[in-house]
C-alpha cells in the first residue's frame, strides 16, 4: 500500500447547523470508521453543481463506507441565509449531509481556498487528499476503493448505512421552475426543474394542461410520457411545421448537457445537440450538433439567424444552427470574468439568461456570477457591459448604471418599451435597465429567487422559483423605492509578501495515471490580477504549474486569478486504449501584502501540498 501524508481533520462547525440528518449534530467522531469526503460547494457556483452530479455515482456506489458532507460555504449574501440552503439543498437533491457554514468557519479551518473544494478523510480521522474543482471524481473512487482496503486490513473501516436522513416530500405543481415562454394560445409552457420536465400551464398561470416528460431524471427522447430530461431551465419558441422542423420549442436540457426540441402539437421529444457528456477543455468546439460535447447550457434565444445558448458551464455564448445541425462557439474564451470587446476576446461568468430586443439589434445577456447584465450587438458580435463591475461586487442598489448593483440575475426579458426587466433572483426583485436614460430601477420586491418573466400586455409573469409558482404582476409607473445596499464577496485575504511571490500549483495524478502529454503539454496556467497593476512580472499563460510573480510595491492588496488545468492518462503502457481526464480549477484568491506574509502560494489541484 503507497505511504500518504495525513494531517489530523479539523471539527466540522457551522452556524446554521445541519440538513439531511433528522436533525442531529454531527461530529467527526461519530463518522469515524468512515471514509469521508467534505465537498466545500456553494448553490451559485456552476462547478459545485457539476461536482454534485459527478458524486452522485460514487456516493452510491460506496454507500457502506463512504459518507459525503456538504459543507455549504456562502459566496453572495442570499446564500448566507439559512433558507435559501435548504431551498438549494432540495433543489439540487442533494442526498447526503450538508453542513451550513455561513461564516466560513469551517471553510478557515481546512484552508480551502475555491469553490469547489473536496477533502477526503480516513476511517482514523485524518485528512488524506485535497482536490479544487472539476473532473475528479475518478481519482477519489480510486482512493475511496485503496482506503476501503487498507482500513478493512486494519479493522477500522466500519460499515453500515450513513447518517443521511431524507427530508419530507412537499407535493406541489411546480417545483423549482427554471424559465418559461407564452404560448400562441395564451398559455405557457414552464421548465419545471426540479420535476425534470416541461408543464404546460392555462393561460390563469396555474391550470395544468398537460407534462411533457415522465418526471424522472433522465435522457430519454420519444413521447411525452416517456421522455426524460435533466433539470432543463431555458426554453425558447421558433417556427415549426412549416419549415419542415419536427420542434416547436427548443429547451436547454442543462444537466443532461443537451438542447431539446418538443413538437407542440404531439409532445415528441427529439435531442438537437449534445451527447449527454460535459465539454472539456481540448473538447470540440464546433461540428455536427450531436457530436460535440456541451455544457451546462441554461438559457437559449433565436438571435442572428441561429438559437444562441447561454453556456453556464464555460462561461461563454454558444450557437446552433438548425439549417446545417451545427454548433459553434460565438463568445468568450472559456476564463470567467467580464471583459468586454470583440466575442472571441471576451470573458463571462455563467451566463443564464438571453432575451432579444424587440429590433434584433441586441441579445442581452444575465452575466449571473459577475452580477451584471451584458449584451451582443448583431452582426458584429461585440460585447459590453450595461450593468455591473465583476465578480466580487454586488448588492441592490438603484440609479445611474454604472454604480447600480445586482445580486446573481438569472433572467433578462425585453419589455415594450425597450428598457430590460431582470430577475435579480439573489435580491428577489425585479429590476428594470433603461438604455435610453442608463438608468436601473426596482420593479417589484418580496419574490422568491425570479429566474425568469414573461410578458403579457402591460402584465409581467415572473417565474418565483423558490416559491414554485408563476406570479403575475402589474408593470408598474413608478420604481419601488428600495434601501441601498453594496457588497463585496467576503473572504480571508491570504497574507503575501511584496517583490516575488513563489506561486505553486500542486498536481499529484491519480494512482495508476501519469501526465499526459500525447498532444503535447499536459498542464496549463493562466494567471492575472485585480487590479492589472498588483502583477509587474508573471501574469498571462503558460505550461508550467509553478511560476514567479513580481508583485506591484505600490499595490497593497487585490485578488489573484489563477485559473489550472492537467491530464491524466492512465500510466500502463499495455493498456490499448488508455482512459485519460482532465483536471481543471478556476482560483480567485483575495491577498494583502504585509511584513510577515509568505513568499509561497500553494494552491491544490489535486493531491497534497509536502511543503
Amino acid at each position: 500500500m503507497a505511504s500518504r501524508a495525513r494531517v489530523r481533520a479539523p471539527q466540522l462547525v457551522g452556524k446554521g447547523g445541519w440538513l439531511n440528518t433528522g436533525g442531529k449534530d454531527l461530529t467527526l467522531a461519530d463518522l469515524r470508521g468512515k471514509i469521508v469526503v467534505l465537498d466545500f460547494w456553494t448553490f451559485c457556483c456552476i462547478n459545485c453543481l457539476h461536482v454534485l452530479d459527478e458524486l452522485r455515482e460514487l456516493e452510491e456506489a460506496h454507500r457502506e463506507t463512504l459518507v459525503i458532507v456538504g459543507v455549504h460555504s456562502p459566496k453572495f449574501v442570499h446564500e448566507a441565509e439559512h433558507q435559501a440552503v435548504v431551498d438549494a439543498v432540495a433543489r439540487y437533491e442533494v442526498e447526503h449531509p450538508v453542513l451550513d457554514d455561513p461564516e466560513l468557519a469551517t471553510w478557515k479551518q481546512y484552508a480551502v481556498r475555491a469553490w469547489p473544494t473536496l477533502v477526503v478523510i480516513d476511517p482514523e480521522g485524518y485528512v488524506v487528499a485535497q482536490h479544487a474543482g472539476e473532473g475528479h471524481a475518478h481519482a477519489i473512487a480510486a482512493l475511496v476503493a485503496e482506503l476501503e482496503a487498507e482500513h478493512e486490513a486494519k479493522g477500522t473501516l466500519r460499515r453500515g448505512d450513513g447518517p443521511y436522513v431524507a427530508p419530507e416530500a412537499v407535493p406541489g405543481v411546480l417545483k423549482f421552475p427554471g424559465k418559461a415562454v407564452a404560448l400562441p394560445d395564451g398559455g405557457y409552457l414552464v421548465a419545471d426543474s426540479g420535476h425534470h420536465s416541461l408543464v404546460e400551464l392555462a393561460a390563469d398561470g396555474e391550470t395544468v394542461v398537460r407534462r411533457i416528460g415522465s418526471g424522472e431524471r433522465g435522457f430519454t427522447d420519444g413521447k411525452a410520457e416517456a421522455a426524460r430530461f435533466s433539470e432543463p431551465q431555458g426554453l425558447a419558441l421558433v417556427e415549426g411545421g412549416s419549415d419542415g422542423r419536427a420542434y416547436d420549442v427548443v429547451v436547454a436540457d442543462t444537466v443532461n448537457h443537451a438542447l431539446r426540441g418538443v413538437n407542440l402539437a404531439t409532445g415528441e421529444v427529439t435531442t438537437l445537440a449534445g451527447t449527454g457528456r460535459q465539454w472539456w477543455q481540448n473538447s470540440a468546439t464546433s461540428g455536427p450538433a450531436r457530436d460535440v460535447d456541451l455544457s451546462s447550457p441554461w438559457d437559449v434565444a433565436w438571435f442572428d439567424g441561429r438559437v444562441w445558448i447561454a453556456m453556464a458551464g464555460t462561461h461563454q455564448l454558444w450557437s446552433y444552427d438548425p439549417d446545417a445541425d451545427t454548433v459553434q462557439v460565438e463568445a468568450g474564451t472559456t476564463n470567467e470574468g467580464l471583459v468586454d470587446g470583440p466575442a472571441a476576446e471576451a470573458w463571462f461568468a455563467q451566463p443564464s439568461g438571453l432575451a432579444v430586443a424587440a429590433d434584433g439589434s441586441r441579445l442581452w445577456v444575465a452575466d449571473s456570477e459577475t452580477s451584471a447584465v451584458r449584451y451582443v450587438a448583431a452582426g458584429t458580435h461585440e460585447v459590453r457591459t450595461a450593468v455591473g463591475t465583476g465578480l466580487f461586487d454586488f448588492g441592490h442598489r438603484d440609479g445611474d448604471a454604472a454604480q447600480a448593483l445586482l445580486q446573481h440575475p438569472l433572467g433578462v426579458t425585453v419589455l415594450p418599451d425597450g428598457s430590460v426587466a431582470i430577475a435579480d433572483t439573489y435580491n428577489h426583485a425585479l429590476r428594470r435597465f433603461d438604455p435610453e436614460t442608463g438608468e436601473v430601477s426596482t420593479l417589484a420586491t418580496d419574490l422568491r429567487e425570479p429566474s425568469g418573466a414573461v410578458v403579457d400586455g402591460d402584465e409581467i409573469v415572473v417565474v418565483e422559483s423558490a416559491r414554485h409558482r408563476l406570479t403575475r404582476l402589474r408593470l408598474p409607473e413608478e420604481a419601488v423605492q428600495v434601501e441601498a445596499a453594496a457588497h463585496r464577496t467576503q473572504r480571508p485575504a491570504t497574507e503575501i509578501a511584496g517583490g516575488t511571490l513563489a506561486l505553486d500549483v500542486v498536481f499529484t495524478p491519480p494512482a495508476g495515471q501519469k501526465l499526459d502529454e500525447t498532444y503535447g503539454p499536459a498542464t496549463r496556467l493562466l494567471v492575472s490580477s485585480t487590479p492589472p497593476e498588483l502583477i509587474l512580472v508573471g501574469a498571462g499563460p503558460d505550461t508550467a504549474l509553478r511560476r514567479e510573480l513580481t508583485l506591484n510595491p505600490d499595490v497593497s492588496e487585490g485578488v489573484l486569478h489563477v485559473s489550472a488545468m492537467a491530464a491524466s492518462c492512465d500510466a500502463d503502457p499495455a493498456i490499448e486504449f488508455p482512459t485519460c481526464h482532465v483536471h481543471q480549477q478556476d482560483w480567485g484568491v483575495p491577498v494583502r501584502v504585509t511584513a510577515q506574509g509568505t513568499d509561497r502560494l500553494a494552491l491544490v489541484l489535486a493531491g497534497m501540498d509536502q511543503q
